[in-house]
């Protein structure tokens, strides 16, 4: 048992590294938790400092959700490697590295079913980009993101899958709840580089 809380501790730091902000502190001398939305993810980090920086830190956030869903397997342990994914979503949203303060775990999350279910992560990625040159909004196609994946879950009939894609999209949907209401008031910024 000891092992699984190692497991469980180490993908929780793991997904806590906040790689915007290291990132923006390191290469711009910016914190870009005092810009855009003041979150710590790629989205913020593509509007604040481009699209170098922000394809750097989606695919940073996105290898922390597959490592730390490999875990069990570099300890040879019998623990779910989508719990431990799980771990690292939640590291993501509640960074002990940033005050507890981090992104949205669009991107962590989506690094967890690369690893566990490479297709459904492609299908999820393709959806995600259609929907954002449709309609230009990160956040919808984020949500349009979780929602492929659960209903991909869904048709694979694997248990833990769906278990685990359900907690994800949660968590998803819940940390865009600001941006829902944006899009309905027609706030929301959009991308203007599709």
């Amino acid at each position: 048992m000891a092992i699984y809380g190692l497991i469980i501790l180490l993908a929780y730091l793991i997904g806590s590294i906040p790689s915007g902000l290291i990132v923006g502190k390191l290469f711009y001398g910016i914190d870009i938790r005092e810009h855009g939305s003041g979150n710590l993810g790629g989205t913020n980090t593509f509007r604040t400092l481009g699209i170098k920086a922000g394809l750097t830190v989606t695919i940073a956030d996105i290898l922390k959700g597959t490592l730390a869903a490999s875990l069990p397997i570099l300890f040879q342990s019998n623990f779910n490697v989508l719990a431990a994914g799980v771990f690292a979503a939640i590291g993501h949203i509640y960074p002990i590295f940033a005050r507890f303060k981090g992104g949205k775990a669009v991107a962590t999350s989506a690094g967890v079913l690369l690893f566990y279910a490479p297709v459904m992560f492609i299908v999820m990625i393709i959806c995600f980009f259609i929907s954002l040159y449709l309609t230009k909004y990160v956040s919808l196609s984020s949500i349009v993101g979780a929602v492929t994946a659960f209903i991909y879950s869904i048709v694979s009939q694997d248990p833990a899958l769906i278990i685990v894609v359900s907690i994800l999209s949660i968590f998803v949907i819940f940390r865009h709840r600001t941006n829902i209401k944006r899009i309905k008031n027609k706030t929301e910024p959009k991308i203007t580089w599709l």
